[in-house]
């Protein structure tokens, strides 16, 4: 599924450090290199592109890296990357987190804010599997994930442990991946990331609401989620449906949706249903207007700027980007 981007054994000794770092620079994201034997370097990369979200497999010989301020005013994709170790020691620094990792932990951190990590693996090469979400797609408080930051987490149970088996199996699946599947395989993982995420932030103080709660919040999710093309839904008519006043519902979803609002999830739910179909090769002859309207958004121009907002890109850009590049690799 991965495909291969680099690898230092095609290149003389005296080339590796220099192409490393000009191929993560591109594929991955700018960062400053520390390489106290550059002779006896060695890494290797794989990635794809599963709609927007990057999975990239990395091995290295021991590094340090860290990513300025001058690099994110230069370039930041507005991304939190999360990494799982697979083999050696890794130290990662962010805000005022700080982790020392090892097999099988799980970190998070954020392409917008200044960070630095220790590669460490002696001998032979550490090994690590890394996704890349886009913060649109993590309908969390920034300021609550950043809680998080750099903090260890394990990937042995639970939804670590879920998210930590998904990322390996990325990794180590051979089968040819289709545009399509790939884009779904990349929704899922989003949604995994979110949900490993929102189950940290719960355990990092807050409270758990009542079960009943929680159980009729669920009921208006699900049916807010069947009705998402329904241009006329809004928090009143979700409210009404539910014989709920406005006030309990935005409670409802204070409490429970980590501060998203109403308004918010249904835009959201809206807007990844329809990216969707546009990565969607069986509906490639279907207007994007057309899509628009199936998911709620019957004015074109209000589709297209919410679009642009969520994804940096237009719906027309992003269908052709998706349907004419080639399908598992980083673009």
């Amino acid at each position: 599924m991965l495909e291969k981007v680099f690898d230092s054994q095609d290149l003389p000794v005296s080339k590796r450090v220099a192409a490393w770092r000009e191929i993560t620079a591109s594929a991955l994201i700018p960062n400053e290199f520390g390489i106290d034997h550059p002779t006896g370097f060695r890494a290797s990369l794989q990635a794809a592109d599963l709609g927007g979200v990057q999975v990239a497999a990395l091995t290295c010989t021991s590094m340090r890296s860290r990513r300025t301020p001058q690099e994110i005013r230069q370039s930041d994709p507005e991304m939190y990357a999360v990494g799982h170790i697979l083999r050696g020691q890794r130290v990662t620094f962010q805000e005022r987190g700080g982790s020392a990792l090892g097999a099988g932990d799980l970190v998070v951190y954020s392409t917008c804010r200044p960070y630095q990590a220790v590669m460490e693996v002696q001998p032979g090469t550490a090994a690590s599997v890394m996704a890349r979400i886009p913060r649109a797609m993590v309908p969390l408080p920034s300021n609550r994930v950043e809680q998080l930051l750099a903090a260890p987490m394990s990937g042995r149970e639970g939804l670590g442990g879920l998210l930590a088996g998904f990322l390996t199996h990325l990794t180590s699946d051979t089968s040819p991946c289709r545009p399509a599947d790939g884009h779904r395989l990349g929704g899922v993982l989003a949604d995994l990331v979110t949900a490993w995420l929102a189950h940290h932030i719960d355990a990092a103080g807050q409270a758990p609401a009542a079960t009943g709660q929680h159980t009729q919040f669920l009921e208006i999710q699900d049916f807010m989620r069947r009705k998402l093309g329904d241009a006329e839904l809004s928090p009143a008519t979700v409210a009404a449906a539910h014989h709920i006043s406005l006030r309990t519902l935005h409670r409802l979803f204070h409490m429970h949706a980590h501060g998203a609002t109403v308004t918010a999830y249904i835009r959201r739910q809206r807007l990844s249903r329809a990216r969707r179909d546009l990565g969607d090769p069986h509906l490639a002859t279907r207007p994007v207007h057309a899509i628009a309207a199936c998911w709620g958004f019957p004015r074109p121009a209000d589709f297209t700027r919410a679009f642009r907002t969520a994804y940096g890109t237009t719906p027309t850009e992003y269908r052709r980007e998706f349907l004419h590049g080639q399908p598992g690799t980083l673009r």
